[in-house]
């Protein structure tokens, strides 16, 4: 982009002295990836689009459905109808929003065997997930490569968020255990769309600021707020914990994969089992096969089959499939070998 269209679309984030020009350069040579295009994503991805960051990489495993329009901001209807990954709907509206900005959008699920592939070249990494699994790995292998982390949590009318950057903050595995989680999700006790945007905009914030290096406007704390009973809450991240193996670097526990089980994953509050394959799925194969049982959907992204027992079967390109409709890991897992063979 050149120096005038720079100054005209962003004039009045340059008039913001904290950024101004010399930020602006420096958004323009960064690269971000934002993991999970829901709720808390497609906010975040609003900003750091329209912000003018160089490179905005994000994955996401989903697609598209009707429930997700109530909060899910860059999606449409028509994207819902089709069953469209949520990363890729995600990038056709972003390309035009900001041409400038480069889009890097992956369909895949986030593991330890892709999450080096996935932070290459990355300066910071934004956390727009559903679920702690998946934070502890972004956070475990953020620290492993000095990639600061900005994680982000919204469910009902509450929501928190802080950054974690790598020898300089504890982790997020200081701050919240493994143990220690709720268990709620939007899925299974809602949540509205105020408190996605304001939690993204924290993040949003805090990336802002790092990226152009205000180190000292940077907030050392965890926020938590609840917008509907008007509460706000402000505690100073603690000291790395004396026993955390990932701020110690002595090893990182959700990179390590732990057998067989770590192909099957429960998709909290969804009725969903995801099975990961061995090898990539042939869609238009798989769709000859499976019309002959059941009721089959496809788009050149993905293939929905409406199974005889009642499930649906959801295969993706990458060699994912989701079992919706139970979540019993051992039902999936047959409903999987009746269907594709194990």
């Amino acid at each position: 982009m050149h120096a005038d269209e720079t100054s005209s679309r962003y004039s009045r984030q340059m008039l913001f002295k904290p950024i101004g020009p010399d930020g602006q350069r420096k958004l323009a040579e960064r690269a971000v990836l934002i993991v999970g295009m829901g709720a808390l994503g497609t906010v975040l991805a609003n900003h750091m689009v329209r912000a003018g960051v160089g490179t905005v990489r994000f994955v996401d495993r989903d697609y598209v459905e009707a429930s997700n329009l109530q909060r899910q901001m860059l999606y449409d209807e028509e994207d819902a109808a089709q069953s469209i990954p949520k990363a890729v709907a995600a990038r056709r509206r972003l390309a035009k929003i900001n041409s400038g900005v480069k889009l890097e959008e992956i369909v895949a699920d986030v593991t330890p065997d892709n999450v080096d592939q996935l932070l290459e070249g990355i300066d910071l990494v934004l956390d727009g997930t559903d679920n702690f699994q998946t934070r502890y790995l972004m956070n475990d292998a953020c620290f492993k490569h000095g990639i600061p982390f900005v994680y982000g949590g919204a469910v009902a009318s509450r929501g928190m968020s802080a950054i974690f950057v790598p020898r300089e903050t504890a982790c997020l595995r200081c701050l919240i255990q493994p143990a220690e989680g709720t268990g709620e999700t939007c899925d299974t006790i809602g949540v509205i769309a105020p408190i996605v945007d304001i939690v993204a905009s924290y993040q949003a914030v805090e990336a802002l600021k790092y990226l152009v290096g205000d180190t000292a406007a940077r907030r050392k704390s965890l926020v938590t707020l609840d917008v509907w009973h008007n509460h706000y809450y402000e505690m100073k991240l603690p000291p790395s914990r004396p026993d955390c193996p990932v701020c110690s670097g002595s090893h990182y526990p959700a990179l390590e994969r732990n057998g067989p089980l770590d192909d099957f994953t429960s998709l909290c509050g969804r009725e969903t089992i995801q099975i990961r394959a061995r090898a990539s799925f042939d869609l238009a194969y798989w769709r000859e096969k499976l019309e002959a049982v059941a009721t089959v959907q496809a788009n050149p992204f993905l293939l929905k089959a409406a199974l005889p027992e009642g499930e649906r079967l959801v295969l993706f390109p990458d060699g994912r499939a989701l079992i919706q409709g139970t979540e019993d890991p051992v039902r999936a897992k047959t409903l999987y070998a009746r269907y594709i063979g194990l």
